[in-house]
């Protein structure tokens, strides 16, 4: 069996670089291996310990600043006020689960559904995208009747026995389910073809075939629509269109995982695949839509989420509880308020142009690429045969550290920096990162 890559294990702490830390730091990392289970991973060679963040910036044990251009679970900022505020008001009334009546589980929804295509008209809630994807997979297997899953060739998808199975991303420790098959991503910098969208309902195709060829129903598509995990792949406008026709021709639903893309993050549209011109069947969220608080949503078509829904109860001890709801207000509406869907595509716009500035100056950029705040900077070691540069990518992130800008890597070569910031990143901000990413790039000899 071919190994396969990780999200998990790419940019990582590890035993042997314990001699190089500072003593305080050691002992930290050493408690942690003590008492917390050894399926845990920390980033960097020397992990980072934090003590606060505000907006989009992060402080350590020792008061050092950092720009964060990695987290979108505090999607509008870290400790933004209008949560905080809204949290704590929340907590002094009360506290419980959906079995009860309460108005804000309804008042959210009424103002999430709006922001969606008419056709999607029901919402459920968990507390985390797991929960959101492993519900909507069971979905697609009631409606379609079916079990096979088609995903990304890095996709991550969650951390449930359902999900874990259809997320390659979590590396080779991670048996896929028998019943997931993988398709190659529309990666506009390395797949040649003259029409990637017909590409890759081909490719879509070819899986649900070798699906019926084994005896497997196909029953969805479950896909992030800029392939985060597979290494920041926006695709051109639409690119998605042909394949999730393709998708419902052979009967099946398609899930947008949105909990990456969604809320104004990619700057051209509300949702992710809206960018594309299609309507899912269902749509999940994760922590973004609650700035961190554990909150997550299904939003479905209802005659797909009937299949389901009109024969097995659901119930979801704190899915949907008033705090979780009232967080998701006030991101929902600070996202409104503050027009952070124009700011994305505005200050992403010119975050872009910045960092293709870079590309000219570095020949190991091979590829710069994004939609609003969501970019993909791919490193290369020869950018002729685009011969992927991972050792470059890993020392860049912790020569990014010692520069105090955290990031991280994606794609199945780990030589995607993946540039997220929350959504409170400024303008301003842009000359810390690019200036850091020049002099680290030219400080390895690159």
């Amino acid at each position: 069996m071919p190994v396969r890559s990780t999200i998990m294990d790419t940019n990582s702490f590890r035993a042997e670089h314990a001699e190089a830390l500072p003593a305080d730091i050691r002992r930290l990392t050493q408690r942690r291996s003590d008492v917390l289970g050894e399926s845990y991973r920390l980033f960097y060679r020397q992990p980072v310990h934090l003590v606060k963040g505000q907006g989009q910036y992060l402080w350590d044990a020792e008061g050092k600043q950092y720009l964060d251009v990695y987290n979108n679970v505090a999607s509008i900022g870290h400790c933004h006020p209008a949560v905080i505020a809204a949290v704590h008001e929340q907590m002094q009334k009360l506290n419980t689960h959906t079995r009860y009546l309460h108005e804000r589980i309804l008042d959210y929804t009424d103002e999430l559904l709006a922001t969606l295509p008419p056709e999607i008209d029901r919402a459920m809630y968990m507390c985390t995208g797991s929960e959101a994807n492993d519900l909507a997979m069971r979905v697609a297997y009631a409606y379609s009747g079916g079990t096979g899953i088609i995903v990304s060739q890095e996709a991550y998808h969650g951390t449930s026995y359902l999900t874990s199975g259809a997320s390659p991303a979590l590396g080779s420790g991670q048996p896929l389910a028998p019943t997931t098959r993988l398709v190659s991503p529309p990666d506009r910098y390395r797949v040649t073809a003259n029409d990637l969208g017909a590409w890759f309902a081909n490719e879509i195709q070819r899986q649900i075939d070798d699906l019926a060829a084994n005896g497997i129903k196909f029953a969805g598509f479950l896909a992030d629509s800029i392939f985060s995990s597979d290494g920041v792949l926006p695709g051109p406008p639409g690119v998605l269109k042909q394949a999730i026709d393709v998708v419902h021709a052979n009967g099946g639903i398609f899930i947008a995982d949105e909990v990456q893309p969604g809320f104004a993050r990619t700057g051209d549209a509300f949702w992710g695949f809206a960018r594309h011109g299609v309507v899912p069947d269902i749509v999940t969220t994760g922590k973004p839509m609650g700035n961190g608080i554990p909150v997550s949503g299904l939003l479905a078509r209802h005659e797909v989420l009937a299949a389901f829904s009109d024969q097995v109860p659901y119930f979801n001890t704190f899915g949907g509880n008033p705090v979780a709801m009232a967080a998701a207000q006030a991101v929902l509406g600070t996202i409104q308020e503050e027009r952070l869907q124009a700011h994305s595509q505005k200050v992403g716009a010119k975050l872009l142009a910045e960092l293709g500035a870079l590309q000219k100056t570095h020949e190991c950029v091979g590829d710069v690429r994004g939609a609003g705040l969501f970019i993909g900077f791919e490193l290369v070691s020869e950018r002729q045969n685009k011969t992927p540069d991972k050792a470059l990518a890993l020392d860049l992130i912790e020569a990014l550290r010692q520069e105090r800008v955290l990031t991280s890597v994606a794609g199945p070569h780990g030589n995607v920096l993946k540039l997220r910031p929350p959504l409170a990143f400024q303008e301003a901000d842009i000359d810390w990162l690019v200036g850091a990413l020049d002099r680290c790039l030219t400080g390895l000899g690159r």
